[in-house]
């Protein structure tokens, strides 16, 4: 048994596909990455996640959000953080 299976639960998947749920658009938020069809960034959420914040007070901030959005966040920046590279924030 791998690491990723022991993390996850069988009936769910282990890295959720972002690509339906993240859209990059420049008409929105100068084209940050956001959650498709809203002005929810994927900064904001991460930031939340960051901060504290748990999957349910992220839900009930916005409600028109789901818990797979949230995942798609978490997995697009995953993705890009494996294709990029990184420098340290200035503080």
């Amino acid at each position: 048994m791998t690491r990723r299976t022991q993390l996850h639960p069988r009936n769910e998947p282990a890295v959720l596909d972002w690509h339906e749920r993240i859209t990059l658009d420049p008409a929105v938020l100068v084209g940050k990455p956001c959650i498709k069809g809203t002005r929810i960034s994927v900064e904001l959420i991460i930031e939340s996640l960051a901060n504290g914040w748990t999957y349910e007070e992220i839900l009930e901030s916005w409600d028109h959000i789901t818990r797979e959005d949230i995942q798609a966040c978490l997995a697009y920046a995953s993705a890009v953080l494996k294709m990029e590279f990184v420098h340290p924030p200035e503080e």
